[in-house]
């Protein structure tokens, strides 16, 4: 036997120990393997130099991973559309332009759609662990669903600022189901577009990113976020407590019971609903705290913002309790999970709450909107409430502070200047 077939056992681990180097009895050339979406792939590197067959397993490895990834994608996309609503066929054709915008394909260049196919690629990959999942697929979603239809085969360097108001003003005409989208969601497709043409002007297909920012933009009109005053959170609270009690089928009780203990949870705490999904029985220890002497719960949230810290206030302890006991919960056991969004909303709807008075929908974010406002009724510092709720000061002083009364002094602003009065003699 050669030197080389001699070392039939040995192995090479790279890359975090993700793919493997090997030889095979009786060959020369040193295979690589690694184990992707469930699958073992395995392929010859045609190298007898270890060097040289490390180079071409790191790029196999690299290419396999992509290609995973971007079926991961196309999976997570299908799945969104499928919450929606939405058949992957007829959403093409919704975002579809009007028959007298038809879409003409561009005779030279690089089109839309290889740009987006890069971009949705290299997303996924890129911001592994920096972004949520659900984020990166509505990436992809926008992609197929509302932009490749219109812009899909046209030449990237066609794409300018008048382009991109004609998108805008065909989605605002042809909304889907005959839905006009929101600011917010036209603000979204424009910041993937953007996403997109970076990725035509990292390759070199355009010479700059044109500007794509909507024109007769003036600062929007500050809205509050919708949220419980303090008689309608006491009106929520006991329908939740009644339907706790008397539920209206007996095998649902304990749906009511964790729907009662839900929204005192949090509306002592100002967790965010996905925050809360995540939270599981070790991340949260009752304690008394220094400051204030009071028993609270001290809370360890992983968000969207990473891991934040939380102290609640002392009325959801009970909660907390009564809802580790009814279901016998472990240290890795979630506590909440999936948000009850339709017992919420079912209750909502029976107390006539759904809607505030400006139209504004109450969800199970109102909540968290609930106890910041509170808190700021109460007389409690800004800041400290910013960095309990993991936002900014400026968050809170644009959404929430702007509509409080209380958060106005009267004794600082009805303040009166004492005048003077003229010395005797004097005119």
């Amino acid at each position: 036997m050669t030197p080389e077939t001699q070392t039939a056992a040995v192995t090479h681990s790279f890359m975090d120990g993700k793919v493997n180097l090997y030889k095979r009895e009786n060959s020369k050339f040193w295979q690589c393997s690694t184990f992707i979406d469930g699958k073992n792939h395995r392929i010859s590197t045609k190298a007898t130099s270890l060097t040289m067959a490390k180079e071409f397993a790191r790029e196999w490895y690299m290419a396999a991973y992509v290609d995973a990834s971007r079926r991961q994608q196309h999976s997570r996309v299908y799945r969104l559309l499928n919450k929606f609503g939405m058949k992957p066929e007829a959403a093409a054709t919704a975002a579809a332009p009007a028959p007298h915008a038809k879409e003409q394909k561009t005779s030279s260049g690089h089109t839309f759609r290889e740009a987006a196919e890069k971009f949705v690629a290299e997303y996924g990959v890129i911001t592994e662990g920096q972004r949520n999942k659900d984020w990166t697929a509505q990436h992809a979603m926008r992609v197929n669903v509302h932009l490749m239809p219109f812009f899909g085969d046209k030449s990237v360097s066609e794409i300018n600022a008048g382009l991109v108001q004609e998108y805008r003003i065909q989605r605002a005409t042809n909304g889907y189901k005959g839905r006009k989208p929101s600011r917010s969601t036209l603000h979204h497709e424009t910041v993937t577009l953007r996403l997109v043409l970076k990725t035509a002007h990292r390759y070199g297909w355009i010479t700059a990113v044109p500007d794509i920012s909507a024109p007769y933009k003036t600062s929007g009109k500050v809205k509050h976020r919708a949220w419980f005053s303090p008689e309608e959170y006491k009106m929520l609270y006991e329908a939740t407590r009644d339907k706790a009690k008397n539920p209206p089928r007996e095998k649902y009780k304990h749906l009511w019971e964790d729907l009662h203990d839900y929204v005192l949870f949090m509306a002592n705490t100002g967790l965010r609903p996905d925050e809360a999904g995540r939270l599981e029985y070790r991340d949260v220890t009752v304690v008394t705290d220094q400051d204030s002497g009071e028993r609270l719960l001290e809370i360890e949230v992983r968000g969207k913002r990473g891991v934040g810290y939380c102290k609640s206030m002392k009325g959801a302890i009970l909660p907390f309790q009564r809802i580790q006991k009814r279901n016998a919960g472990k240290p890795t056991d979630k506590i909440f999970g999936k948000t009850p969004r339709v017992q919420m909303n079912e209750i909502l709807e029976e107390i006539n709450l759904k809607h505030d008075r400006d139209g504004n929908v109450r969800t199970a974010y109102s909540l968290r909107h609930t106890y910041i406002c509170l808190r700021l009724m109460e007389g409690a510092d800004i800041y400290q409430i910013a960095k309990n709720c993991r936002t900014s000061v400026e968050m809170i002083e644009q959404f929430y502070a702007a509509h409080l009364k209380n958060t106005l002094d009267a004794s600082a602003i009805n303040v009166r200047k004492s005048k003077k009065k003229p010395e005797k003699g004097k005119l």
